[in-house]
């Protein structure tokens, strides 16, 4: 196992930047993306692409399993879980790297066998973490966790690699419901790094910018 410590906002920075170069990032104002909500916005995220790049997925994952262990601990966990279906491979990567054991968490039970929604081998005490590929405003993050709970193992941690960062309640929310966040960067990161890069044109930076500012207003001017 070999990890390195970056500062928070060098690991920022630069997941920021990998996301742009291996174009997981969109930015498009004039069309903007139509989310799962229904709800538009001109910012289009996709971590999927990530596993397809060698060197950015080692470095990402090495980020998270050095982010986690600093801020949660280092002898805090016995089991990562990844959600269905993008966080599946993270948490094989990141459990891989802190040498635990892996299972997946299923979005519904598979209606046949078991029926079960925990895929692997978890246990009533394990202190599991949860892995996924980002998090909008953490609603789906707990029904995994509840899942995780019903088998008597305890989540009190969920980990990704991109935050929207817009949605002041999402940590609220999850801290409610006893869950701790942990990211590597948010849309404001990628945003900086787009200007720095000057990735996309000035009017259209502007106007991401007014959006991640207000999304919700944002969305009711453009709907």
């Amino acid at each position: 196992m070999s990890l390195t410590f970056p500062t928070r906002e060098e690991i920022a920075r630069l997941s920021a930047r990998m996301l742009l170069e291996i174009k997981a990032v969109d930015f498009n104002a004039k069309t903007p993306f139509t989310y799962a909500s229904g709800l538009k916005g001109p910012t289009y995220v996709d971590c999927r692409r990530i596993i397809s790049f060698p060197r950015v997925r080692q470095t990402l994952m090495d980020f998270m399993a050095a982010t986690v262990m600093r801020d949660a601990g280092f002898e805090v966990f016995d089991n990562v879980a990844g959600g269905e279906t993008a966080g599946i491979p993270f948490a094989a990567m990141v459990a891989e790297r802190l040498g635990l054991p892996m299972t997946y968490v299923r979005k519904k039970p598979k209606g046949y066998g078991r029926n079960a929604r925990i895929e692997g081998v978890m246990t009533e005490g394990q202190r599991v973490l949860l892995v996924e590929d980002l998090t909008t405003d953490g609603g789906s993050k707990l029904s995994f966790v509840d899942a995780i709970r019903d088998t008597g193992a305890t989540c009190a941690h969920t980990a990704v690699i991109f935050y929207y960062g817009i949605f002041p309640e999402t940590t609220q929310r999850l801290a409610d419901h006893g869950v701790s966040l942990h990211h590597l960067c948010t849309w404001w990161d990628v945003l900086a790094e787009a200007k720095a890069q000057a990735a996309f044109d000035t009017e259209t930076l502007a106007e991401v910018e007014t959006f991640l500012t207000d999304p919700r207003a944002w969305q009711a001017a453009n709907a």
